[in-house]
């Protein structure tokens, strides 16, 4: 499993290395950017945790606001050697850019602490905090597996190797998980794939084309039909419900796989 993207536009080797460092092993994977241009293909083509931005790189305005503009909902982070005369610098990341910033050479240490808990992945988590209770999933096991389920959404989730991370049988799992009136295992992978898809399209940037090829659907129809059997809606109404929505909607009567697809 690969550990959550975060495209960087880092003028300096000595900036990149000073985030590479400062970021806990396997929490993320950073992608280095030259252009403005290739970090919006990066956001475009692939499920990004957050945007890293030197403001003084070449290009690097530009592509805060085409990321604010196109992909709002993914957090933007200043990360420059900011000096005390720097306020209307600081101003625009702030308030131009709704970039977060961080003082290169101050907060270094702290850079994990800063970012990793306002990643778009984290505040998706926080969005669906309540779905384990909500789920019924009370015991130790599938708590961990639903947690095991959100790290993965990004790319294939094969109960096989949720069970592998967790030291148990694909059967022990896929019984444990569905105990004491809880989802499957497989209800709860589209459930968390599908408030995943609501996450993006809440993006302008994002069509419901590009999150199906995002998040590893076979097309835009299987996206569909993952909205409808999840939320009862078509896969374009899912920005409305975010994620919350998405949990909302599985739970009124969408729990078990039996259930009939709703009509078109």
């Amino acid at each position: 499993m690969s550990a959550p993207l975060i495209p960087v536009l880092l003028a300096l080797p000595k900036t990149r290395l000073a985030l590479r460092r400062a970021l806990p092993r396997g929490r993320a994977r950073l992608l280095q950017c030259r252009t403005a241009a290739q970090l919006l293909r990066a956001l475009a083509t692939s499920l990004a945790d957050a945007v890293v931005v030197d403001v003084r790189a070449a290009g690097a305005r530009e592509a805060l606001e085409q990321c604010r503009d196109a992909y709002p909902e993914v957090p933007r982070f200043a990360y420059a050697a900011f000096r005390p005369d720097d306020g209307e610098l600081l101003r625009s990341c702030i308030e131009e850019f709704q970039a977060a910033p961080i003082v290169e050479g101050v907060e270094d240490a702290v850079v994990g602490d800063l970012l990793l808990p306002r990643t778009a992945g984290a505040l998706r988590e926080a969005s669906l905090a309540q779905a384990p209770r909500l789920l019924r999933l009370t015991e130790p096991i599938q708590v961990l597996a639903w947690r095991e389920v959100l790290r993965r959404v990004g790319g294939p989730i094969r109960a096989a190797d949720i069970a592998r991370t967790l030291k148990v049988s694909r059967e022990h799992l896929s019984r444990q998980f569905g105990a004491g009136g809880a989802p499957n295992l497989k209800r709860v992978i589209d459930l968390a794939r599908t408030a995943t898809a609501a996450d993006l399209l809440g993006n302008p940037g994002y069509s419901v084309r590009s999150v199906a090829r995002i998040l590893r659907f076979s097309s835009a129809s299987h996206l569909s039909g993952s909205a409808r059997r999840v939320a009862g809606v078509t896969a374009a109404a899912l920005a409305t419900l975010g994620p919350r929505g998405v949990l909302a909607a599985f739970l009124r009567g969408r729990t078990r796989s039996r259930l009939a697809v709703p009509k078109r």
